[in-house]
């Protein structure tokens, strides 16, 4: 039992091993210097009443930023965390018309911790993905954060609607995410994870250090 626990413990070192050799690789293959100086580029050639594109580009660039400088392999704080998240929601939102809700809501108490850089987008990214989309009922993303009795905690509930597809919600982004969980957070989080016909919801706590 102790080898194969040490064996478990191997394996998941080498699986953080890769991916951050994965990320230091596809860090190499871009020159920063190129990418924002091109954005910058566009961003002076979109016509200044056009406030909505040029917003869009300006948050697109600080996505591309956060991913590039702000995520080394360490723990970076929360606020900028939530603020990679805000931006990821606001541009799904320029992809849906008003027949689409977007909420998002982070109590005062989230702050003055550190977190896991990119550890929660994949289960946002999860919910536009099946998202529902009716006519005549809501179609609704919502997320909400917030920190009681040293937890963090994280809510995200998205609307569906039931279709002839053989893809579950979740697939292959939400068994990663368990993955990183088991292998940054051990013993110290509980992912919960519903479904009804109507709507699909995922729970997240974290015990903070």
């Amino acid at each position: 039992m102790l080898d194969y626990g040490r064996l478990q413990k191997r394996m998941g070192e080498i699986a953080k091993e890769k991916a951050e050799a994965e990320l230091n690789f596809l860090k190499s293959q871009i020159n920063p210097h190129f990418v924002f100086n091109t954005l910058n580029a566009i961003y002076f050639l979109i016509q200044k009443e056009n406030a909505d594109a040029r917003n869009a580009l300006h948050r697109f660039s600080d996505m591309l930023r956060y991913q590039l400088y702000e995520m080394g392999g360490q723990k970076v704080p929360v606020e900028k965390e939530i603020a990679y998240l805000r931006d990821y929601m606001d541009l799904q939102q320029l992809r849906k018309d008003d027949r689409y809700t977007v909420r998002f809501h982070c109590t005062e108490q989230v702050k003055g911790f550190s977190i896991e850089p990119l550890l929660l987008v994949p289960l946002v990214e999860n919910a536009f993905k099946h998202i529902s989309h009716h006519k005549h009922q809501p179609n609704e993303v919502e997320v909400s954060m917030d920190r009681q009795n040293g937890q963090f905690i994280f809510d995200i509930r998205n609307s569906r609607e039931l279709l002839p597809t053989t893809e579950k919600p979740g697939g292959i982004g939400l068994q990663n995410v368990r993955r990183r969980l088991e292998l940054l957070y051990p013993g110290k989080h509980q992912l919960t994870i519903r479904e009804t016909d109507q709507e699909f919801l995922v729970n997240l706590n974290i015990t903070l250090s």
